[in-house]
């Protein structure tokens, strides 16, 4: 592969124990086809099936394989970045632990990556979710945009390969709420994608649920963006034409025939729209407050109960 001679597979997992052992078999087979140095990077995101035994117990066999195991479920995204800290290699490819990705797609990312991208995204050719995750990844995706821009949005995909340098523009971030695709925008503008295979789920479903994805999506415009803020003031700058509007109604209708407007229902209408909007600004200032709390506490985007296969300069400890 042109200028890329070692990768490291970065992959959360989440109760995802009966479909680990026949991904990392095909995982290792691809990159061992494309003669690369490889490291595979397993995260247990507080999963209830056992699949920390099952990374255990793969990690005898693989040897390439490395585990770390998470104090509790933190979220796909919180799970990536500590994986993406964790690699070792010169490129790092993150992907889904269900087989959705496949890994002999990896090849195309690389080879587009040496064409001097920094980060590559594997859109799929065809989406393989139900109509409800749709919307919600669509939903993701306009609050990507109003973060990075409507291009990289666009063609954002959990399976990305990016040169190794890009973590280093968000190696002191410590926040709670992660965004990946985010933070890679801080270190580079060289974004590529291209079409590959998305296979459906084998087995089981996705625990990236609707609620999830909406609530991932408002966590990004408010953890990443200013939009809300100005989404806020435009409402009361359209509300205070709103309410000179009704002055001039209300007096020009006095000059006119002499008398005022009638009715208790005309006020309390007005009273109400002004109330919604007020308290619909005050909201949106309470997330953004909300986040600054959060931060000024210094709550871990994770915590890790322990790891396998890593060098000695990481704690290990199989239990």
């Amino acid at each position: 592969m042109q200028n890329i001679d070692a990768v490291s597979v970065v992959i959360p997992v989440y109760n995802s124990a009966l479909t680990l052992s026949t991904l990392i078999r095909r995982l290792t087979a691809a990159l061992e086809q494309l003669g690369l140095v490889h490291e595979i990077i397993l995260v247990n995101d507080g999963s209830a099936d056992g699949s920390w035994e099952q990374i255990v117990a793969l990690s005898t066999e693989y040897e390439v394989l490395r585990g770390i195991n998470l104090m509790r479920n933190y979220g796909q995204q919180n799970a990536l970045l500590t994986g993406i800290r964790a690699a070792n290699y010169e490129v790092i490819v993150t992907m889904d632990d269900d087989l959705q990705h496949p890994p002999e797609e990896i090849a195309k990312l690389l080879d587009k990556l040496a064409d001097g991208y920094d980060v590559v995204y594997g859109t799929p050719q065809k989406q393989q979710h139900g109509f409800r995750r749709d919307i919600a990844s669509q939903l993701s995706k306009l609050a990507l945009q109003s973060v990075v821009g409507a291009q990289i949005a666009r063609n954002a995909s959990a399976f990305r390969a990016f040169r190794t340098q890009v973590r280093d523009a968000f190696a002191d971030y410590q926040g709670p709420f992660v965004s990946i695709d985010v933070l890679m925008t801080w270190g580079t503008t060289r974004f590529a994608a291209i079409p590959v295979r998305h296979d459906a789920r084998p087995i089981g479903v996705s625990g990236f649920t609707f609620r999830k994805l909406v609530t991932h999506a408002l966590n990004m415009m408010t953890g990443f963006s200013t939009l809300p803020l100005q989404l806020a003031s435009l409402i009361g700058f359209a509300f205070t034409l709103f309410g000179l509007g009704v002055l001039v109604y209300v007096v020009g209708r006095y000059l006119i025939q002499g008398g005022s407007v009638p009715g208790f229902t005309f006020l309390a209408s007005v009273i109400a729209i002004f109330s919604g909007a007020q308290l619909f600004a005050l909201g949106i200032i309470g997330e953004y407050l909300a986040r600054m709390h959060f931060r000024s506490m210094g709550r871990p985007h994770s915590v890790i109960r322990n790891t396998i296969g890593f060098l000695p300069n990481h704690e290990e400890d199989q239990s």
